[in-house]
């Protein structure tokens, strides 16, 4: 490899490594934010939020990949012309269009894992998530109590908050406990709690020595019982699922079946997750060309409008590729011109840039004058 591939495979790279460790900080610091609000939330468990992370990221990695291979190859050219570096190359009979080669050295095997992330790792990584999701949801209210937090269950129907136990026979200490039925609101309060099933299965938390205040929704109505033992029945969240959750429901098992199996299904919503798993390898490869053209600005000029222009493309290449997947989902577009429409767009807009780039003018020519 010659000293100018090496240079601008290592440039390159480093550039890379650099981006790809920023984003994936950025992203895993907001993803920790959602999930431990999540978790004091109650709507996953504190046990879970680092396999959550991990599997996530995962899945948000293609986009990184692409993202980060970009950003560098975009700031490797437009470095080399500021810094007035490509003036020595091209003094040495090298021109733009031999940067394609060593940009596709590290286009090429980026793209190859963006594929393979794609179709293989990122299904299992979602079909891991939802494990953890329904293995969560399955659990009942009980299980989900964390001493000395307030836990939401059953959305937002039932709240509970539980000390530490002082006596051995008893699972929680101290609880208070708001339930919401449709026509009383509840407060209860009792000094232990422990969970009871019965011959049929049914399980109930049995409350010890308390009190039960009840306030009629409608009315002014008010009752106050004292109770040796009051129980009530553990349900779990997966006994009624909203619209909205069979929605999401539905989203993340069509994101989590495997690849051969979206190509033997023969509905438009198959068809779109295949569009969206095939068009993130083939992004990746046009940005990191588009970057070249993208990048081959004008030491003169201010450095913020070309790198404006740059990142607006890529945000609207991103975009049409999601539009693109809405429509194949939807039924208006083939899937055939799905694939590779936005791609062929953005590979001519490319060509075209690349070409303006190289063209050379000929000089203007001065009429002669007369001696």
């Amino acid at each position: 490899m010659s000293l100018f591939k090496r240079s601008v495979v290592s440039e390159i790279m480093s550039h890379a490594g650099v981006v790809f460790s920023t984003l994936l900080v950025v992203w895993l610091s907001v993803l920790l934010v959602r999930l431990l609000g999540e978790a004091a939330n109650g709507t996953i468990g504190g046990d879970v939020v680092l396999g959550l992370a991990t599997f996530s990221s995962i899945t948000a990695l293609p986009v990184i990949l692409a993202v980060s291979l970009f950003i560098a190859v975009l700031t490797t050219v437009t470095r080399n012309f500021r810094e007035s570096e490509m003036v020595v190359w091209f003094a040495s009979g090298l021109s733009l269009k031999d940067w394609i080669r060593p940009v596709l050295r590290c286009a090429v095997p980026v793209a190859l894992l963006i594929a393979f992330l794609t179709l293989f790792a990122s299904p299992w990584a979602y079909r891991q998530i939802a494990e953890y999701r329904q293995r969560y949801e399955q659990r009942s209210d009980l299980s989900k109590v964390t001493v000395g937090q307030f836990i939401e269950t059953q959305d937002g129907a039932r709240v509970f908050f539980a000390e530490e136990p002082v006596s051995p026979q008893d699972e929680l200490g101290r609880v208070v406990a708001r339930v919401i039925d449709s026509e009383w609101l509840s407060v209860v309060a009792a000094e232990s709690a422990r969970v009871e099933t019965q011959e049929n299965g049914d399980r109930f938390l049995v409350l010890n020595e308390g009190h039960r205040y009840d306030l009629r929704q409608d009315s002014s109505e008010f009752r106050l019982f004292d109770f040796d033992k009051y129980g009530f029945r553990l349900e779990s969240s997966a006994d009624a699922a909203s619209p909205q959750a069979m929605r999401e429901l539905v989203e993340r098992q069509i994101k989590a079946r495997p690849t051969e199996q979206l190509f033997l299904d023969s509905n438009d919503t198959a068809r779109s997750q295949i569009m969206w798993r095939l068009a993130l390898p083939l992004a990746a490869l046009n940005l990191a060309l588009l970057a070249l053209p993208l990048g081959s600005v004008n030491p003169r000029l201010g450095r913020s409008g070309d790198l404006l222009i740059a990142g607006l493309v890529g945000l609207l290449y991103m975009n049409l590729i999601n539009l693109s997947r809405g429509w194949i989902g939807s039924g208006q577009l083939s899937f055939g011109l799905g694939v590779w429409l936005v791609h062929g767009v953005f590979a001519g807009l490319m060509a075209f840039m690349l070409w303006r780039k190289l063209r050379i003018k000929a000089p203007r020519q001065t009429p002669s004058q007369p001696v």
